[in-house]
This record gives C-alpha cells, structure tokens and sequence, in this order.
C-alpha cells in the first residue's frame, strides 16, 4: 500500500458509484428493465470514455450486499442476465482484448446462481493474462463484509504460522482485500452519480485517501463530458494523505 503525494494529475484508479437508475426510470417513465439495461450499457461506454482518457484502473459497484438481500427476486434475476451477457460480451469484445482489460468481478460470488458464477469464470479466465487495464465490476460486494473476508483469510495464515501477531499492521490487511494484486488496488477518485453524498459501503479500506467528486446526473444521463469535468475537478486538487 503507497501512500505519498502524487506527482500524476490524472488518477490510476477510479472507482463508481452508478446511482440513480431507479430515479431515472420513474422520471422518463421507463421500466426497471429498461433502465437497467440502459445502465449497463452505460458501464461499457464509460470503460471506453477511461480508456481514451488513460485511466488504468476502474472499478463499479454492480450490486451490493444490502441490495442483493433486499432487492425483489425479479430484480435480481434482471441482474444476473445482464451480467451474464456483459460477460460473454467483454470475453469477446475486441476492444476490451486490444487494450489488454482484465476482467474481474469482485465480491462474495459464491453467493450468485451457479449460471452466472461459470459465466463469470469464463471472462475472467480469458482475460486473466492482461495487465494494462482493469475492469472490476463489485457483485454482492459490501466494504465491511470485504473486511470480514479479510480477516477470516488472514486467520487462517496466521493459525498455520506463516506470521505472528507482531508481523499484523495495515499493510499485512491490505494484502488479504480483493483488489491487492492490482498494482492500483486503491482508487484516487471515487465519482458517484444521482447527488448522493455517501460511500455506501463501497471500498471503504482503500479510500481511506480517495479523492470524492459527485455528479447531480443520474447514471444513465452521463456523458463523457461529465467524466472529463471529474478529471478536471481531480487535477486541480493537492492530495496530501493526511498529512
């Protein structure tokens, strides 16, 4: 885990927080499946909108753990087709091969329908070779149950002696979370859509030292314009890391 004042303007790792698809339904009279699909397609085109703008790293919060057990069973089944599809879509897609995208879905997956898990298996296997962008999409993905996770996989080290209690500090956390195998695990600028100021529960070890910028667009109303603001907004901060 790097922390140091950056000297590079444009970050390495954004994270998202697509919010608002719901709202946007209701305001333009769609259906859920309408807007969901929509926003799923808005994923892809801000993917690309990152790689014209050099971004390396960009991770979305697909699906958290509260809404996997609140939202209703259709919704949910809306939501595995979709990804379902965007997986067989990314594995193929030669834009996502020239760039070199590795693909990752990040979360408690054990949890998804057995269909979606292979399908997810497939892309992240085809893609599993590429280290100049990444796509992480966070399915049933919460950042306390992330801990959670942690903790128990760093137990289990523990409790077979490959360290003592001396050798635990942050870093030795950080090395158990998702993304730490990424050479930019840590987001430089969160971008949450829909007005809402708030993490909800998204990555909250890693951006401990994110930068937050919030659009008053709902998600599937952005544009590349948008993300070029944010890019702006980002190069004129001083990022100092608590210092």
């Amino acid at each position: 885990m790097c922390i140091g004042v950056m000297t590079n303007k444009a970050p390495m790792h954004i994270g998202v927080i697509p919010d608002g698809n719901r709202r946007w339904a209701r305001k333009m009279g769609l259906s859920i499946v309408e807007a969901y699909r929509i926003g799923s397609d808005k994923v892809e085109e801000f993917l690309e909108w990152s790689l014209d703008f050099g971004i390396k790293t960009v991770t979305v919060y697909v699906l958290s753990t509260e809404n996997f057990l609140k939202r209703s069973k259709l919704e949910l089944e809306l939501l595995y087709r979709l990804l379902k599809e965007k997986m067989i879509k990314a594995r193929n897609d030669e834009k996502i091969h020239r760039n070199r995208v590795r693909v990752r879905v990040i979360g408690r997956t054990w949890l998804l329908p057995e269909d979606v898990r292979k399908e997810i298996e497939l892309t992240e296997k085809a893609t599993m070779d590429y280290s100049d962008h990444y796509l992480n999409l966070a399915v049933v993905y919460g950042g306390r149950q992330e801990l959670v996770d942690a903790i128990k996989k760093l137990l289990i080290d523990y409790n077979s002696g490959k360290f003592s209690i001396n050798d635990v500090n942050e870093d030795t956390l950080f090395k158990y979370l998702y993304l730490a195998d990424e050479p930019y695990p840590e987001p430089d600028l969160i971008i949450r859509t829909g007005g809402e100021y708030r993490l909800s529960n998204f990555l909250l070890y890693e951006t401990a030292y994110s930068e937050l910028y919030i659009m008053n667009k709902y998600w599937p109303e952005i544009t590349k314009e948008d993300l070029k603001q944010a890019l702006d907004n980002f190069a004129m901060r001083e990022r100092r890391f608590g210092k």
